[in-house]
């Protein structure tokens, strides 16, 4: 059905669809998505069983409002965000791009979002019904970025499965310079400081940019592995990748996610995996739009998918539709429960 009416849904603008999506998913009035055979799938992460490993990336549900609606469509997890401890708008419109030729997006957001006391009272009046990350950020007028996520940890310390800490977006200045060593490292040492202080066990993530120099992926883990972060996300969008691009908003300054995304994302997958050697999980995000796509990020050193484009271009049901083309790969290998082949490709 999706295919039949993505013409029209494309006929809007990026944002616009996206709105109408968000207002269409809180009516919740979808069905419930069952998964045949699905313990092949069942997955752990944070101490927790999940019924399968593909989640719902940063930006789908920017300000918390449908995250159970998205559990009900087949996701074993969500992360909602990214968010700032004050609201804001973001960048000017337009800043949501469509590369229809290319099955990929550019986006200049900006961290637009509701800020993170009103977030988090949704969150806390409406209890999640899986794993619910929560992304933040710090906001662009900011003075003291490091503080602005210390605020936001400690805000959604008591709703959230796991906090991740976003360096990655290209859309807020400098805020990879976060992937300095130094830079990291003062951010995560305050972090834990907090966490700490908090006498909290809440799992902490980290998702990089994927245009990163791959000569820094050393001091990346140790800053990681010196901090006890529990998981890696691989990767962010980039501003990169452009040249083999058809569609003319290719030109566009923003982030760009999507099929053209996939290949470097699974690159930095296998390269982390190598060096960390399974001391912290990896969840792999870049152009994930199949049980091939899945699969592949999988026997690279994920051990769970997150994706948003791909939802875009394949609609609503993509979650399920991954799961039981992942369940036919498995199957046919002989794999009983996907956790065997993590990394198995390297």
């Amino acid at each position: 059905m999706f295919n039949k009416i993505r013409p029209l849904i494309f006929k809007f603008s990026p944002e616009v669809a996206h709105s109408l999506a968000i207002k269409t998913l809180k009516l919740n009035a979808l069905p419930k998505k069952k998964i045949k055979n699905k313990t092949v799938l069942e997955t752990s992460i944070f101490n927790k069983i999940l019924e399968n490993p593909i989640g719902v990336a940063a930006g789908f549900d920017k300000n918390a409002e449908v995250y159970n609606p998205l559990f009900n469509l087949g996701f074993g997890f969500v992360e909602v965000g990214t968010i700032t401890p004050e609201p804001q708008y973001g960048n000017p419109k337009p800043r949501v791009f469509r590369l229809e030729e290319d099955e990929a997006l550019i986006n200049r957001l900006g961290f637009n979002n509701s800020g993170s006391e009103e977030i988090y009272k949704r969150i806390e009046s409406n209890k999640p019904y899986g794993l619910l990350g929560v992304n933040i950020g710090p906001n662009k007028t900011s003075d003291n970025r490091i503080q602005d996520y210390v605020k936001c940890f400690r805000k959604f310390i008591s709703v959230a499965d796991y906090i991740t800490i976003n360096i990655s977006s290209p859309n807020t200045e400098n805020l990879r310079n976060f992937h300095n060593q130094e830079e990291m490292n003062n951010l995560l040492s305050e972090i834990q400081k907090e966490k700490k202080k908090l006498q909290s066990n809440l799992p902490i993530a980290v998702k990089i940019s994927p245009d990163i120099n791959l000569n820094s992926i050393d001091e990346i883990c140790e800053s990681l592995v010196k901090h006890s972060i529990e998981s890696l996300i691989i990767s962010n969008t980039s501003e990169k990748n452009r040249d083999n691009l058809k569609n003319i908003n290719k030109l566009e300054k923003g982030g760009l996610s999507g099929a053209p995304i996939e290949n470097k994302s699974n690159e930095l997958i296998n390269l982390f995996f190598n060096n960390l050697k399974n001391k912290i999980k990896i969840i792999g995000v870049g152009g994930v739009s199949t049980g091939k796509g899945a699969y592949e990020k999988i026997i690279r050193g994920a051990s769970l998918i997150q994706l948003y484009t791909g939802m875009v271009y394949r609609g609503p049901d993509i979650a399920n539709k991954i799961s039981q083309e992942l369940i036919e790969i498995l199957t046919k290998d002989g794999i009983k429960n996907i956790s065997e082949i993590v990394g198995s490709k390297n």
